[in-house]
């Protein structure tokens, strides 16, 4: 892609439909090569940055693994051995990263940094997450739906599927929450979402009317789940909110999917997880380490769905 036709993806509505369609079909092919053992070198001599300004696990090692299965290399910056943590600006960063290297994925808190870096960026920048977003998750998230849940006779995926579907969200309004709404927006289908009192989804940050048909808030997570598809949560205290622990245990202990929660659901429904996860407390242990979950295709699939975003954004539909 040309200088003058950069393309970033810092929230889960900067693609199309179309072009998640392509992008759940191009990670289904990267992923077969990978399992059959070819080679899929699409960026080889590419560099990609990976900045973090909060602690990961599966990111980290999702990004730096799938640069390196494309024939690429990783730069890995955090705060405490840059210049990023000595007050340099946002915006100077960004013009000397991107000068030097093909792609930039950040990992944050406030959505404005990363919307500021790529505003000075000549490179495309990935949101690897941020206090509002996590459009990496849901990406993978989807894609685990369809590999289960939305084949083909041939084995292929059928993006098609997941329109109408159900997504019950059980827990904290956060990033996750917020994205989840976007992607039932771009994609045509519905999230129920159910939450404590004062934790509860804001739509204008999602981006989403409050009054929109794509999403429904319950008071009850036991209705939440009732029919749905896929069943989903995050930790009740997400990073940089440590100090709430106590009162959010307090604040959130009916919010936790149980296996009552689960059979309120369509009885071919799945749990997820973004992970790491508290058995006991978000999620019980018979339903994370049971026959619904999906968690672990789930952190996988992380690794293949970056890998076919970080084509697109550098090389377009090939």
């Amino acid at each position: 892609m040309s200088a003058t036709a950069i393309k970033h993806y810092l929230q889960f509505k900067d693609f199309t439909a179309a072009e998640y369609a392509y992008l759940f079909e191009r990670a289904w092919l990267i992923k077969h090569k990978f399992k059959t053992y070819q080679k899929h070198h699409s960026l080889c001599d590419r560099t990609l940055a990976m900045i973090f300004e909060k602690a990961s696990t599966r990111t980290r090692v999702s990004f730096e693994a799938g640069m390196y299965q494309l024939g690429g290399s990783v730069v890995h910056l955090t705060t405490g051995d840059s210049q990023l943590g000595r007050a340099e600006p946002i915006e100077d960063s960004a013009r000397v990263i991107s000068r030097m290297t093909d792609l930039v994925m950040i990992r944050t808190y406030e959505q404005s940094k990363i919307e500021r870096f790529a505003a000075h960026s000549r490179v495309p920048v990935i949101n690897g997450l941020t206090n509002e977003f996590h459009p990496c998750q849901i990406l993978a998230d989807l894609y685990t739906w369809l590999e289960h849940r939305g084949r083909r006779a041939d084995g292929t995926l059928d993006v098609g599927a997941l329109r109408g579907m159900t997504v019950a969200w059980v827990g904290d309004g956060n990033n996750m929450a917020n994205t989840w709404l976007q992607a039932a927006q771009v994609l045509g289908f519905r999230v129920h979402v159910s939450t404590p009192s004062g934790y509860a989804i804001q739509p204008e940050v999602a981006g989403v009317a409050a009054s929109d048909a794509c999403w429904q808030a319950f008071d009850d997570p036991l209705q939440a789940c009732t029919g749905a598809d896929l069943v989903t949560t995050d930790v009740w205290t997400s990073m940089g909110f440590e100090a709430e622990n106590e009162a959010r245990r307090s604040a959130f202990a009916a919010w936790c999917v149980t296996p009552a929660l689960m059979a309120q659901a369509h009885p071919e429904a799945l749990f997820m997880h973004c992970l790491p996860a508290h058995r006991g407390e978000e999620v019980a242990a018979e339903v994370i380490d049971g026959p619904q979950s999906v968690v672990w295709d789930e952190a996988e699939n992380r690794m293949h769905v970056q890998k076919a975003l970080m084509e697109y954004l550098l090389l377009g539909r090939l």
